[in-house]
């Protein structure tokens, strides 16, 4: 039984790895399996007794809180406060007066949104868990369960060395503390573009990865600290010589030098100057380029700006500079009113010292007076470098924090911010969306609460585009929608994408990611072909990134689909299989993103997986990704009562679709990598656990089990195939589980002796 069990194991793998296809309606029979059989451990039977209490998931809105304007309709956030900061939510549109370029507009629909996601029925966990985890992948977010979608953009091209520390904290606060249920989220770097591992997303290990390449950028316009050391021992700043008369002026009057006091001058603080401006331009394009991409995302938009500040307004000798720093800005607050993205900013040098420090150098004749120049001379520099980040936040409706060195409480700040805001509606006066000079015209918008008291924020305004260039907008041909579909990090649900991607080392082999892909084909458009066949036409593109956003593999094919009778029905009831096998040169990080298009109709289907390879050359404890089935089918191929070809189809579709009943067994498949060998005994000491959470809560924790290998498992422990099986409880509650396997090997100390590896599935009656 255990022989045929394995030999139908091995020949599932062996498909799972085989060169990228698409599967048939008319599937061909298998290669046969390879000839070292892998040995598994004995199923054990692991009955899950302990029932979740059911919770409701985030129901879907088909409104999107979202600021639109249209000819026909103009809506907007804003946000009203007292005078101690907290929500004023009990007001009406008689205590609004709205504007447009000083002719007020008639309030046609009001309503406050509050964006926090409903608490969480309370659910009764097993014991808490005796070793600490990673953390576990969250369900897939649909476009009506978003509350919040948020960029934490850290400007590395201007923030110093010890100022990225505090910034990291916060990151690492928010991701463990104060992300919710809801929030899709992205962490950016201004000085690496947009990294497809840094997509928005809701899943915290790929945010934890982005926090982790977040460093001083040695290459921007900050340096190790805030400020740069005061060098005041030239002869310019000593005091004053009594036998010529010299004396020291400040910076900017007459008779003073070209410089400010302890910096740098002549043709090197030109170049400083010009320096600063290329990288503050380029601070700007990138989070414009971020804005771009936010605009087709639903729920609240935000961005949060980690830097040390630029500055806007021109200094003597450097106005073309200056110039080029607020054409930039103005485009960039333009594209974001239009994108709905509100901009908040925070001045991530905190409460600094803007006196003398031990790092100046005054030298041994430097009066009092040349001191309290070169320290005016910072502190106006400080202040000159807040303009730029309080003008981004002032025009986009946001907030900007400053004078604080709790960075992590200053993003509690803004999402407190969050909670809730006014959604305010009017049908726009004539002239609103007619064009200036040939240009779309920016209406100013001006917002008043008749309530004293109170304190209002919105955008500053929008530009009068029509709807036919709105339409114009939306992607067309193939090309453009399949790019807007791959790069959304939501789920489409035009067609019905599932997606397993599984990291494995076969024996000899290569590292792999293998990907399975379930396309539901009831949705898809077939044209009627002569003597009964249906033809579909599919489009496909997959894209694996790897570790800095560079693309380690591409697929993009076009494929035909024809079918009748039996097998057109079958396609129909059980849907298509799509593999995809990636080389992984090296471990790392690696998030695969498809989108499938039917040609026909032009509707569009992504999905994408995150997937983490270990470096099996530290020759610790690892594990594969994990292969689901039903149990009865997998019973039935050991028993030698399916065939090759139907058999291998619903096995494919199960550890797919990852779809199973309640009061059924599900058995899962892994392979260990590195394990430990007690030379006394030739054997592994190998523990395995199972577990399953519900919306992140611990609901079965599994008593641990002894690993078998077998009666002979040899010498090499680099890869040791597994098997276990849980069983459903016929009352545990319809949705969406986390699977989890912990292994401990209790010949390994540390880190290095636990290993963990997790796959989602679903639960139906």
């Amino acid at each position: 039984m255990k022989k045929k069990l394995s030999n139908a194991l091995a020949l599932l793998l062996l498909l799972a790895q085989a060169p990228a296809a698409a599967s048939r309606p008319q599937t061909t029979r298998p290669a046969p399996a390879a000839a070292q059989q892998p040995s598994p451990q004995s199923a054990t039977q692991t009955p899950a007794t302990q029932q979740p209490t059911p919770r409701p998931s985030p129901d879907d809105d088909s409104d999107e809180d979202v600021v639109r304007i249209t000819s026909n309709l103009v809506q907007f956030d804003a946000v009203v406060t007292d005078r101690q900061g907290r929500l004023v939510t009990d007001l009406r549109p008689e205590d609004f007066e709205v504007s447009i370029g000083g002719r007020g507009q008639e309030i046609t629909n009001l309503s406050f949104v509050l964006n926090e996601a409903a608490p969480a029925a309370a659910v009764a966990p097993t014991a808490a868990p005796r070793d600490k985890a990673a953390p576990l992948p969250p369900a897939p977010l649909r476009a009506g369960q978003v509350r919040r979608t948020i960029a934490l953009v850290v400007d590395d091209l201007g923030t110093s060395f010890e100022d990225i520390y505090s910034v990291r904290r916060a990151l690492k606060k928010f991701v463990d503390e104060q992300m919710q249920p809801g929030d899709l989220v992205a962490i950016m770097r201004t000085g690496a573009g947009v990294s497809a591992l840094q997509q928005f997303t809701n899943d915290r290990r790929i945010l934890y990865r982005a926090i982790e390449r977040v460093r001083w950028n040695p290459q921007g316009r900050a340096g190790v600290n805030a400020f740069a050391p005061l060098d005041l021992t030239t002869s310019a700043y000593t005091e004053a010589d009594p036998a010529n008369g010299k004396t020291p002026t400040r910076p900017g009057t007459p008779g003073a030098d070209d410089r400010d006091l302890g910096q740098k001058d002549g043709p090197a603080a030109d170049l400083e100057e010009f320096r600063h401006g290329v990288f503050t331009v380029g601070t700007l394009g990138a989070i414009n380029f971020i804005i771009r991409g936010m605009s087709e995302l639903p729920g609240r938009k935000s961005i949060l700006l980690f830097s040390d500040g630029f500055k806007i307004y021109p200094k003597p000798g450097t106005y073309e500079n200056t110039t080029r720093i607020q054409e930039a800005l103005r485009r960039l607050t333009d594209q974001a009113n239009r994108a709905s993205v509100t901009i908040y900013t925070m001045d991530a040098r905190g409460l600094a010292c803007l006196c003398v420090t031990a790092a100046d150098d005054l030298g041994p004749r430097v009066s009092s007076g040349v001191i309290m120049q070169a320290t005016e001379s910072r502190r106006e520099e400080f202040l000159s470098k807040q303009e730029g980040l309080a003008f981004l936040a002032e025009q986009t409706g946001g907030i900007f924090i400053r004078d604080t060195n709790d960075l992590g409480g200053g993003v509690r700040r803004v999402l407190d911010d969050q909670k809730g805001y006014y959604l305010i509606g009017f049908r726009p006066s004539e002239g609103v969306f007619d064009a200036e000079k040939g240009r779309p015209r920016f209406n100013k918008l001006e917002v008043k609460v008749r309530r004293a008291g109170v304190n209002v924020r919105t955008r500053a305004g929008f530009f009068g585009y029509t709807d036919r260039e709105m339409k114009a907008a939306v992607p067309h041909t193939r090309a453009e929608q399949l790019i807007s579909a791959i790069a959304s990090p939501l789920t489409s649900g035009e067609l019905n994408l599932r997606l397993t991607s599984l990291f494995n080392s076969p024996a000899g082999g290569e590292q792999l990611v293998n990907s399975l892909m379930h396309i539901d084909m009831n949705q898809f458009t077939f044209a009627d072909e002569p003597d009964g066949w249906k033809k579909a036409v599919m489009d496909v593109v997959a894209i694996t990134f790897g570790e800095n956003g560079q693309v380690i593999d591409e697929v993009n094919r076009t494929e035909t689909l024809r079918a009748r009778a039996d097998g057109f029905q079958q396609l129909i009831r059980n849907g298509l299989v799509y593999m995809l096998k990636v080389p992984v040169k090296k471990p790392g990080a690696y998030q695969l993103r498809v989108a499938v298009r039917d040609a026909a109709a032009e509707k569009l289907g992504s999905a994408s997986q995150f997937i983490e390879v270990p470096d099996l050359r530290k020759k610790r404890l690892a594990l594969s990704g994990i292969f689901m089935m039903d149990a009865a089918r997998t019973e039935a191929i050991a028993a030698g009562g399916a065939d090759g070809q139907s058999g291998t189809a619903d096995h494919l579709r199960d550890a797919t679709v990852r779809r199973f009943r309640t009061g059924s067994g599900v058995d899962f498949f892994y392979d260990i990598y590195n394990a430990r060998l007690d030379r006394a005994a030739g054997r592994p000491q190998l523990q395995t656990r199972s577990r399953l959470f519900r919306d992140g809560r611990l609901v079965f924790d599994g008593a641990p089990q002894a690993y078998d290998p077998g009666p002979q498992p040899g010498p090499d422990m680099r890869r040791l195939p597994a098997v276990s099986r849980i069983q459903l409880g016929a009352q545990l509650p319809p949705g969406e589980y986390v699977l989890q396997v912990v292994v401990t090997d209790t010949l390994a100390a540390g880190k290095s002796g636990t290993a963990t590896q997790w796959i989602d599935f679903e639960v139906v009656k």
